[in-house]
């Protein structure tokens, strides 16, 4: 398809109507995608091993080295399982991957109880992660194919909001289950894990997502695999701004409390940014979606990647708490604002025998960001100091040229994009 038969429509040739209140999306959404937003908050809600495993495997006589070598695997493991998710899915189906999920990481998860030698459990912890995040693409995939057209933006920030709440309260439950027992974590995400499998087994709509006929006639065009993805010139360049603002974005976790430490502030200020991030994104992303759901679909995800570089750039005028309450408000509104965009177009972006792998590339690329960002960000403050954030903001705004240019969206087929495909591969 040319990029010349592309408009700014949303993702149905019905634009959502102005003043839809979250109720009337939550009345239209499916049965099965309200049972997989509760599977994934159950899920995320006893995410407990990658906040506690540097102190569990020090307190099992590891030394604080190898806990880091393992806390990188586990990160390195989300990266793949993210890439595999997808590849499944689409050869599977959305519940398969998802009991593969669930049931995979529930026995793998205890099993780190029971290894005692450091490469067997260097081993565990990456299968632990990968296999724990097969069902992120699977999910998106779902939401995008059961949730009215319409409604997919406002939906995919439901989703979002599931993942944000676990995450928020799963600290306060671990460190609860710590305090009588290292086992209690590992015994409560596995049941979290066993209770999402059977949502799934139960709720989820199960078969093939593509008929035989779609998926032959895209091997015959020989359009399958990643490498179809990454043929879509477009979306690489999507790919490529996904991982630059990942890379940035999480600068607030390596390289804000560095900047906040030299400078001769209290941490309290560190704690009080990240809070009011939290409490924002939680309270209001919704409601902002209310409004942007109606918003041209490439000039919501602009403000998304563009406030990243205002609220860095900000960072770097002063390390006073006045630029650093600003800055953070500055991108805090980026990610209510392009958040859910940003993850629902992958979802649109590619045909349907390749959905799965689309929305795998895009979160692998945005986990893969989080994982080296603050690798990047630590060195270059200590080689630039302040400068670090210039550095920042600079990168964001790259990104938010390439997203600008690799995002599009199709007139026909109910806003589904077609790729722009150069040479296929195998």
């Amino acid at each position: 398809m040319s990029t010349d038969s592309v408009s700014e429509t949303r993702t149905d040739n019905t634009p959502a109507k102005t003043g839809d209140a979250i109720w009337i999306t939550l009345r239209e959404t499916p049965r099965p995608a309200k049972a997989l937003l509760v599977g994934v908050f159950i899920s995320k809600l006893a995410g407990f091993i990658q906040l506690f495993l540097v102190v569990f495997l020090t307190t099992r006589g590891f030394s604080a080295e190898q806990a880091g070598i393992a806390l990188g695997c586990y990160g390195a493991g989300a990266v793949l399982g993210s890439f595999v998710g997808g590849m499944l899915t689409d050869r599977l189906s959305p519940r398969t991957t998802t009991l593969i999920s669930m049931c995979g990481s529930a026995v793998l998860i205890l099993s780190v109880l029971y290894l005692s030698q450091f490469a067997l459990l260097l081993i565990a912890v990456t299968l632990v992660s990968g296999v724990g995040q097969l069902y992120r693409p699977a999910a998106q995939v779902l939401l995008t194919e059961m949730t009215p057209k319409h409604r997919l933006i406002m939906v995919t920030a439901m989703y979002r909001l599931a993942l944000n709440l676990g995450t928020t309260v799963a600290p306060l439950i671990g460190a609860a289950l710590f305090t009588i027992s290292y086992d209690l974590l590992f015994w409560a995400e596995a049941l979290a894990a066993v209770l999402y499998a059977l949502i799934a087994a139960f709720a989820l709509p199960g078969g093939a997502r593509v008929r035989k006929k779609v998926a032959d006639d895209a091997v015959t065009a020989g359009r399958i695999g990643y490498r179809a993805v990454f043929a879509d010139k477009r979306y690489s360049i999507y790919l490529l701004a996904v991982l630059l603002i990942s890379i940035v974005y999480c600068q607030y976790t390596a390289a804000l409390p560095l900047d906040i430490i030299t400078s001769g502030l209290s941490l309290w200020w560190y704690g009080a940014v990240v809070a009011i991030n939290g409490f924002i994104v939680i309270t209001c992303e919704l409601l902002m979606t209310k409004a942007t759901q109606n918003w041209p679909i490439r000039l919501t995800a602009f403000f998304g990647f563009a406030l990243v570089s205002v609220g860095y750039a900000v960072y770097a005028i002063s390390p006073l708490p006045v630029f650093f309450i600003l800055g953070t408000l500055i991108w805090t509104l980026s990610e209510i604002i392009g958040g859910p965009t940003v993850f629902a177009y992958p979802g649109m972006a590619g045909p349907e025998h390749l959905r799965g792998r689309y929305i795998g590339a895009m979160q692998s690329a945005f986990g893969l960001g989080g994982a080296i960002g603050p690798v990047i960000g630590v060195m270059l403050w200590y080689n630039v100091g302040r400068a670090v954030w210039l550095w920042a903001a600079l990168v964001a705004a790259a990104a938010t040229a390439a997203a600008m240019f690799g995002m599009r969206i199709q007139t026909r087929n109910a806003g589904q994009p077609e790729p722009d495909h150069g040479t296929q591969g195998g």
